[in-house]
């Protein structure tokens, strides 16, 4: 990892974790829960969806650094989306996060940063575990909050 990549991860990291974006309940939407037994890690993320556009999405962790600005930026990244396109993100994102050391990573925004993690690899599913919780919100009706 290039010290530019390794400076962003870290300054995104530490900055989402700090002050993580999107943290809330959003009462009658969708909510998917995931949790990382090992760790003890938990995350629920809820949706508002119209029609098949994410109109407002938001998480609640109780989880490390990592989890929690995946999350902040997992929220930032699918608003406004498609749930079909938030899903292709979601697969996009998990194999930038999963690709060996020195694959050439897609360029995903500001998910990007969180490229470093592959560095680590029993923290992939720290950074994976928000986007599992929104695949599982995604499959829900509305109501079930």
């Amino acid at each position: 990892m290039s010290v530019d990549l390794h400076e962003l991860y870290q300054q995104v990291i530490l900055d989402h974790n700090r002050s993580p974006r999107n943290v809330r309940v959003i009462e009658g939407g969708r909510r998917g829960e995931r949790n990382n037994p090992i760790c003890g890690d938990h995350v629920t993320v809820h949706l508002q969806v119209e029609g098949d556009v994410i109109r407002d999405v938001s998480f609640q962790a109780s989880a490390c650094a990592i989890v929690k600005a995946s999350a902040s930026l997992m929220t930032e990244s699918v608003k406004a989306r498609t749930v079909a396109d938030a899903r292709a993100l979601a697969d996009r994102f998990r194999r930038m996060i999963t690709a060996p050391p020195g694959t050439p990573i897609d360029d995903l925004g500001p998910l990007t940063a969180l490229a470093g993690v592959r560095q680590f690899p029993v923290r992939v599913r720290c950074a994976t575990l928000p986007w599992d919780a929104l695949q599982a919100a995604a499959e829900t009706s509305d109501d079930r909050a």
